[in-house]
């Protein structure tokens, strides 16, 4: 077991983090009221100093993710939920959606360093860092968290994997920080080509679910892998230490679980949807809807840190998934059939094969001229993912209000 802590609030008394929490909350109400204009909106009226406890929290209004992309449409870029003015933040990202996300000035902003302690890292480190620098906040996000603990890092991104086999096999790094898919086809493309990966040890994985099998195949291969739960809006939310059995809640926010569709908290170790109040100034969000589903896991951690855990990523509460560690709306599925006038309906299909996510976009048509390479290269346009394109007779898919279905088992 690693004995360190990222820093003393990790082993604060649940009562004093509590305590904390409650006493910032009226604080950046009142911020997110006075600075941001959406907020000011969907606040209005409330008095912050009335918003001390997690029952007063509870009646605030949910504003939730898969909302961000109507709201931004019509308010750009942040839909004024930004508190922190656009001239004064340090970059703007595009997440699919598409959702603009902010990012402000300072270090680690999105508070990742803590989930690269308790995976194992220390300063010194050398970090191969494969999630995506264009556009998408993944690899900004997972490179300040990996400076935070004073590693260095190489920003590897995606694809590439030859070059990339080449620059770990030279330079050879410790650790990895990316989707789990990702570091298996970097370690099997090494033992095509004769390259040697065996120097990373370590691996902070997120964007995608870690099935047992895929973490046991890794310890199998001589690399320990632990996982964190992160967004582009609010930062980390949870991560995993050393003793595993859960994620633990990171600090500076505060997590509640509530039944979809009401926003009311549901007992404790009831599966619900993940719901976060970021203490960001920049983007105060408030009661955040995930759409995510999780569930509170009872006790604390062994490791020692005194947070509470949830058990992990549980699935969603609505058709939204994520591919390869993207977001895939309903709404993109539609905007593909838009384009391709001889598509009657269609109705996108994830798998998962080898512990590798696989886009199936079904297509019902009776033209003889349908191009699914046309369709394909669409669907990969409006996703940023490819996928494969298959002829679905007319009349032949489910009737059952499904846009997206994700048949993935991580069992």
């Amino acid at each position: 077991m690693l004995n360190t802590f990222y820093d003393a609030r990790e082993t604060r008394t649940p009562k004093d983090r509590e305590t904390g929490l409650m006493a910032a909350l009226p604080r950046v109400i009142h911020h997110a009221q006075s600075k941001s204009a959406g907020f000011g909106r969907i606040l209005d009226g409330v008095d912050p100093g009335s918003i001390n406890s997690r029952a007063a929290l509870a009646k605030l209004p949910i504003t939730r993710k898969s909302d961000l992309i109507t709201m931004q449409s019509e308010n750009l870029p942040f839909a004024g939920l930004n508190a922190t003015p656009v001239p004064v933040l340090g970059r703007i990202f595009q997440s699919p959606g598409p959702i603009y996300d902010p990012e402000g000035k300072g270090d680690d902003w999105w508070r990742m360093g803590r989930a690269f302690f308790a995976a194992g890292f220390r300063p010194g480190d050398l970090i191969h860092n494969c999630l995506s620098y264009h556009l998408t906040p993944g690899g900004f996000m997972f490179d300040s968290g990996a400076r935070a603990c004073g590693c260095v890092v190489i920003p590897a991104g995606v694809g590439q994997t030859e070059a990339q086999v080449k620059a770990i096999s030279d330079l050879k790094p410790t650790g990895y920080s990316g989707t789990p898919s990702f570091l298996k086809i970097l370690m099997e493309k090494a033992r095509e080509l004769g390259g040697d990966v065996s120097s990373i040890k370590r691996a902070l994985v997120s964007g995608e679910a870690l099935p047992p099998s895929l973490r046991d195949w890794f310890g199998e291969n001589g690399v320990e892998v632990m996982q964190c739960y992160a967004s582009a809006d609010l930062g980390l939310i949870a991560y995993e230490s050393d003793t595993r059995g859960g994620m633990i809640v990171a600090e500076d926010i505060i997590l509640e679980i509530v039944r979809p569709g009401t926003g009311d908290p549901v007992a404790e170790g009831e599966v619900g949807e993940v719901v976060v109040t970021s203490l960001n100034m920049d983007y105060p969000l408030i009661r955040f809807a995930t759409g995510d589903l999780s569930a509170i896991a009872m006790g604390q951690s062994p490791c020692g840190r005194t947070n509470s855990r949830i058990k992990g990523w549980m699935g969603r509460a609505d058709q939204t998934t994520k591919v390869k560690g993207m977001f895939v709306h309903p709404h993109q599925i539609a905007d593909v059939v838009k384009r391709h006038a001889d598509i009657t309906k269609a109705r996108l299909v994830v798998t998962r094969k080898d512990d590798v996510d696989v886009m199936t976009l079904a297509c019902e048509t009776d033209s003889a001229n349908f191009d699914a390479n046309a369709v394909g290269e669409t669907l990969q346009g409006v996703c940023k993912l490819r996928g494969k394109v298959e002829i679905a007779t007319p009349g032949s898919l489910p009737n059952d209000g499904k846009v997206i279905d994700d048949q993935r088992d991580y069992s």
